[in-house]
This record gives C-alpha cells, sequence and structure tokens, in this order.
C-alpha cells in the first residue's frame, strides 16, 4: 500500500509522465503497484529515491508532501472520515493515535502500519514517537498530522524532534489554539437522499 501510495502521490500531483520517469529509473514493473501486494523493501527505498531526484525535491520534504496528500486528497476522503473517528477535535485526535494501527488492522487484517506513542510533555506540547521498517514516517507523520490540525480547526506547529538509535522518529506537536478556524465539517453518518 506504501508502493501504491507513493504512485497515486506522484501520478495525481505531478502527472503520469512524471510517474513513468520515476518508474523508469527505478526500474518498477510497468503496470506500477499492486495495492495488496508485498515488494522487497529495497524497491520501495528505490522508488521514493527515483521520485526525489526526478522531483528534485528533498527526501524530507517530499515525504511531508504525501502525508499531506494522504489526508487531503479528494479520491482518499475514506482515509480521512477513518481519522475523523478519532473525536470532535485534534486534542482527541492526537491522544487516539496509539490506536490508529489497530483501527487500520480491523478493516484490513494483514496491513503493517507504524507503531505510534504519544507522550505528552506539557499542557500543550506532545512528542509522537513513530517505529516502522522502513525510515521516513517522522516526515510522513508530520504532513498527516499537520492536515489534520487544519481539518479540525486547531493551530498547531510541528517539527520533526530526531531519530533515537533504534530507528524511533518523533515529531513534537505544539498545540497553541484548539479552535483557531471553523475547520473542515465532518458528521458521523453521511446524509441520505
Amino acid at each position: 500500500m506504501v508502493n501504491r501510495a507513493l504512485q497515486g502521490f506522484v501520478t495525481a500531483t505531478y502527472g503520469a509522465d512524471v510517474w513513468a520517469e520515476v518508474s523508469d529509473q527505478a526500474g518498477l514493473p510497468p503496470a506500477g503497484f499492486e495495492a495488496m501486494l508485498d515488494y522487497p523493501d529495497a524497491l520501495t527505498m528505490a522508488c521514493f529515491q527515483a521520485t526525489a531526484h526526478v522531483l528534485h525535491k528533498h527526501p524530507n520534504a517530499l515525504l511531508e508532501d504525501i502525508g499531506t496528500w494522504l489526508v487531503t486528497d479528494d479520491h482518499l476522503e475514506p482515509l480521512r472520515r477513518l481519522m475523523r473517528f478519532s473525536g470532535p477535535g485534534f486534542l482527541d485526535f492526537l491522544y487516539s493515535l496509539e490506536e490508529l494501527g489497530d483501527r487500520g488492522r480491523l478493516a484490513l487484517p494483514d496491513l503493517d502500519l507504524p507503531r505510534i506513542t504519544l507522550e505528552r510533555l506539557d499542557p500543550s506540547t506532545f512528542r509522537v514517537l513513530l517505529r516502522w521498517t522502513l525510515p521516513g514516517m517522522g516526515p510522513i507523520a508530520m504532513g498527516c498530522l499537520r492536515a489534520m490540525a487544519d481539518d479540525y480547526g486547531a493551530l498547531a506547529l510541528l517539527d520533526l524532534d530526531g531519530i533515537a538509535p533504534d530507528g524511533t522518529e518523533a515529531v513534537r506537536v505544539q498545540l497553541l489554539d484548539t479552535a483557531f478556524s471553523a475547520g473542515r465539517s465532518f458528521e458521523l453518518g453521511q446524509a441520505r437522499a
């Protein structure tokens, strides 16, 4: 699914021609990635490196853009809805991050998501710790978190906060205002015609 998300992001944001160039540079299968197939980590890394090279983007900036896209693209509205089920406010959302993997596996039992731990540093500052098999979850999470803060109407400052020797990546979240703006509308149920 990670590979398919990268392909979807490049195609939706930059077009099929750019994806073809990335695919060629990375030596990918001509048909692209299938969402439910497993691919070697080396192929994922080659695809990501080719994408950063073709787009002339710093890897962290590219990963953050992918994280933002996952939450904001209209075609991925079900993911946004799943994340909004975490509660009525951004603070509720932060506190539910540790449950995200279990909720995802309810829908797709074989889904491999990062292990997430939330640390509260003070009343308005949090540290989100992410452990996964591939590097780069910190910037992806930062893009998702930034987009979700906007979605909820919260004002938050986010920064990458280092990588531990075991590979755990951290994102610092300083919540400045939980009701900074109206945010995007969200209802638990869909209106019926």
